[in-house]
């Protein structure tokens, strides 16, 4: 009963998280559309930084919370919620204070003085972390699931809609497009707010507290928080930390390839283009295979079965949405961007798809294992790396070399946990069906090609073009999808993972 109690919240959390990782991937098209490159540009120099601060009080620091809650019988307000959220607080405090005094220095270290207002706003948003993860902490500790939930939808759709009213006032009424970073804090800050609101609500509800006695183990707590809480939210900012990278490089490196300031800020911007398709094709890639991972079970036959299916999901989904984006790449780059520009920089920048949908699911199933600090130290070194091969490889190839440096860390990244999942294990870790997957590429790029001799798509108007791509796209994935079915690539338990199996099946 409580494992299944378990299972089904995990299961309403990823829900959550795919609804909510749409949404941020998706209202960043429109923001592009509505305020262009260079308002793109300055939206993705403050994104990874209060990225990283709602990753840490959505999935860190709750994650942490609620191992400690699961501890303890009884939960006390003075003995365990407000020793918790001083301690939160001290490292949150310590964060915003950082940032907001050296919040010049950054800007001039990333090349942009205009971006001072923008990272002294996202200060702000450290100090309301503390509220929010503990509140979530504690009710997963109870194995809750619903607020976090909900306050995470709630959460995203204010944050997105604040942006996109921004973005139209920058579009409509002429403002002045650095209020674009400043809105885009003030839209995460208003976020965090409307999620603390629904969490009360859940908790005076629910009322999950008792009144009790008891000694404060700070030390533990604070080991606690710091060790688990930071390291378990890395996996969740592996996307951000490549922005992050980014942002910090990308436009001093384009200067010195030759471009003048503002020319090397709609580079970046054009660059970024690629950050919510990546986003949106990882989500598809990995999240059928990560649904098998609450349910690894404990003999290690029926584990071993779990990662293998998790993986081969990723992978066959992952690349089908890869090989069909690269080759739809210049339809795709149009309709939503409304030009070509970067198109081959962007083009090579898709295989990320592939390679981070399978970093996020063998870094989550080395997580289950207990191999965290593992998955932290790999991850750290992709870091490292992507900042290494960009500072490398920019001022000599361009946007390019951003594309190649994110391609590099993430390959890097895949290959480092694959191994460690491999280690110990005298069996292969996947047994792939070569015949059905090769007929399955075969079959959707046969189809794509087809098509695209077919038809010239440089008259299209825009909405032509939404419905062209719509139906190739769909049908590409489905011819992709139905070969696999056809040839045995998947068994029964991993069909049933996939959605709308039943009419494939007939």
């Amino acid at each position: 009963m409580e494992h299944n109690k378990f299972v089904k919240g995990a299961l309403i959390l990823t829900l959550a998280g795919l609804i909510s990782k749409v949404l941020s991937a998706g209202y960043r098209i429109p923001l592009q559309n509505l305020t262009g490159d260079i308002g793109f540009y300055i939206y993705q120099q403050v994104y990874p930084i209060l990225g990283i601060a709602l990753v840490l009080a959505l999935y860190g620091f709750p994650t942490a919370i609620s191992k400690l809650t699961a501890e303890k019988k009884d939960i006390s307000v003075q003995y365990f919620m407000m020793p918790i959220l001083t301690i939160l607080f001290g490292i949150c405090g310590t964060l915003a204070i950082l940032l907001f005094f050296n919040a010049d220095a950054i800007a001039i270290f990333v090349g942009d003085e205009r971006l001072v207002q923008a990272y002294k706003m996202a200060s702000i948003l450290l100090l309301l972390i503390p509220f929010s993860a503990l509140l979530r902490g504690v009710f997963q500790g109870k194995g809750e699931m619903k607020p976090t939930a909900y306050s995470q939808i709630g959460e995203q759709l204010v944050r997105v809609t604040i942006i996109i009213v921004m973005a139209v006032c920058v579009a409509v009424y002429g403002m002045d497009i650095y209020q674009i970073g400043n809105f885009a804090a003030i839209a995460a800050i208003i976020g965090v707010i409307g999620a603390v609101i629904i969490l009360i609500f859940f908790f005076t509800k629910t009322k999950p507290t008792t009144i009790t006695s008891q000694s404060i183990p700070w030390k533990y707590y604070i080991k606690t928080i710091l060790v688990f809480g930071l390291i378990a939210s890395l996996n969740h900012m592996l996307l951000l930390i490549i922005q992050f990278a980014d942002s910090f490089t990308m436009v001093p490196g384009l200067m010195e390839y030759g471009l003048s300031n503002q020319e090397a800020m709609e580079a970046k911007g054009v660059f970024d283009r690629g950050q919510p398709l990546i986003q949106l094709g990882a989500v598809l890639g990995s999240s059928f295979g990560l649904a098998l991972i609450p349910s690894m079970a404990k003999d290690a036959r029926d584990r071993q079965q779990h990662i293998e299916s998790s993986l081969k999901i990723s992978f066959y989904l992952a690349w089908g949405a890869t090989i069909g984006l690269i080759l739809l790449f210049p339809e795709a780059n149009q309709l939503l961007f409304q030009d070509n520009l970067g198109e081959q920089a962007l083009t090579l920048l898709m295989v990320a798809i592939l390679l981070s949908s399978l970093v996020i699911t063998s870094s989550s199933i080395l997580q289950g294992l207990g191999h965290i600090k593992w998955t932290a130290i790999f991850i750290l070194g992709a870091f490292l790396l992507k900042w290494l091969l960009n500072w490398i490889m920019v001022p000599y190839i361009g946007i390019i070399g951003g594309s190649i440096a994110t391609v590099g860390s993430l390959l890097f990244l895949t290959i480092t946990t694959l191994l460690k999942l491999k280690m110990g294990q005298s069996k292969k870790l996947v047994h792939m069906n070569w015949k059905a997957f090769i007929i399955a590429n075969f079959g959707m790029i046969t189809f794509l090609l087809i098509v695209d001799k077919l038809f010239s798509t440089d008259t299209f108007s825009r909405i032509t073009l939404l419905f062209f791509v719509f139906i190739v796209s769909t049908l590409g994935a489905l011819i992709y999808l139905l070969l696999l079915i056809r040839f045995k690539a998947f068994t029964d338990r991993e069909l049933c993972l996939l959605p709308f199996i039943t009419r494939f099946l007939k």
